[in-house]
């Protein structure tokens, strides 16, 4: 019965590539690549793995994440074998999640499976990007140092979310309160006043009879309002689950005026330090664009990045595929072609992530800075027009008893 072999070969034209093929014994597995015309630079077979244990509920943050990838590239360049490096990762996790994952994936390793596909066993906490990132690491031997650079990675995007979080539980707050002050003067003062009103007559202010029809509305249809609120939620995430409807949202996304440019920046950023990071580990550049795309968080950026990897598959650069698309800045493609000159991509990679996450930075500051105050203006106008409304009909019956 044939056996699984893994290899790592080098193709005729220099580029490194890994596997699976089926043969007799390792002699055959070698052999058939040969006569591919491959050099086989390592190879082994694969062992059965071992079952993949139950594993309890739990949430697991992108910070837990990042640390479990710092832990376990340190363990890695400290020279600890790799099974020994999750053992020690299960016991100093703070996450019980993650410890489980973790022991987990040692009893996979022990059993003949490398981390890679332990790990991937797991794709609800690590994507296909992580896994293929770490496996280049192990076949190149630079696991150690390709770990790290996902850590940094890992450890970026997570202090990213956490400044945007900081930055939004302020403007956040007063959103509430001012919704909140909305619904109470609607539903609770306005009726109780709007008796008065219509004994003051029907020569009521515009103002008035705007604000008096618009309580009656809610009050009277509130069910039905909730109700389309919670439909159209339903059926926006549904559409957006589509391929369409996620390629449209993100069109309209990277459209919207001010917003727009800052997610263009972000989303280039985590493609450029994704791709970087990928191509350092040793990735293929087709399987990098292809990831990088996955990663990026954008569904339009992904069919570029699908488009550019076409364009690289038949011959062409990645700077002059990423170039014709016409969305990647040109800030990018000029790096990418120095890299691709200098034969040091990742590192030009690397510089313009930190640049456009520098960029990044300062325009959501200036847009939290906008924020809080046109909550709070539109707040105050709100209210200032209730109390208008109130006023003016009262004014109105004084200068009638005069």
């Amino acid at each position: 019965m044939p056996s699984a072999f893994a290899y790592t070969a080098v193709e005729p034209s220099g580029r490194k590539t890994s596997g699976v093929i089926e043969a007799q014994d390792r002699d055959a597995a070698v052999a058939r690549l040969a006569a591919e015309g491959r050099f086989v630079v390592d190879i082994r077979e694969q062992k059965a793995a071992a079952p993949t244990r139950h594993l309890s509920g739990g949430r697991v943050t992108r910070s837990d994440l990042a640390l479990f990838t710092r832990r376990m590239a340190d363990l890695a360049a400290a020279g600890l074998p790799l099974d020994r490096v999750l053992q020690v990762v299960a016991e100093q996790s703070e996450s019980p999640k993650l410890a489980e994952v973790a022991l987990d994936a040692l009893e996979q390793v022990r059993g003949g499976a490398s981390v890679s596909e332990a790990l991937a066993r797991h794709p609800k906490f690590f994507p296909e990007v992580y896994t293929q990132t770490l496996l280049a690491g192990e076949t190149s031997g630079q696991f150690p140092e390709v770990a790290a650079r996902l850590a940094d990675f890992q450890e970026r995007e997570a202090t990213r979310r956490s400044q945007i979080a900081s930055a939004l539980v302020y403007p956040t707050v007063l959103l509430l309160t001012a919704v909140f002050v909305v619904v109470f003067l609607l539903l609770f003062v306005v009726p109780r006043l709007s008796g008065v009103f219509r004994d003051l007559g029907d020569e009521l202010p515009a103002t008035t009879r705007i604000l008096l029809s618009t309580t009656g509305f809610l009050t009277t249809n509130w069910l039905v309002i909730v109700g389309a609120m919670v439909g159209a939620f339903v059926l926006y995430k549904g559409w957006s689950s589509t391929d369409a409807g996620a390629v449209t949202r993100d069109t309209i996304l990277l459209r919207l005026p001010l917003v727009g440019k800052v997610v263009q920046k972000a989303v280039v950023s985590r493609y450029a330090r994704v791709l970087g990071t990928l191509v350092y580990g040793g990735v293929p550049i087709l399987q990098s664009l292809r990831l990088a795309g996955m990663a990026s968080g954008n569904r339009l950026f992904r069919r570029y990045s699908e488009k550019v990897e076409a364009d690289v598959r038949e011959g062409r650069s990645i700077a002059d595929a990423m170039r014709d698309t016409g969305v990647f800045p040109p800030v990018l493609t000029h790096m990418v072609a120095i890299g691709e000159e200098t034969g040091d991509l990742p590192k030009m990679l690397g510089r313009v992530a930190d640049s456009l996450d520098f960029e990044v930075d300062n325009a959501l500051r200036r847009l939290t800075s906008l924020v809080e105050p046109a909550i709070v203006l539109t707040m105050g106008g709100f209210v200032g027009f209730v109390v208008l409304s109130v006023l003016l009909p009262i004014y109105q019956a004084q200068n009638l008893v005069k």
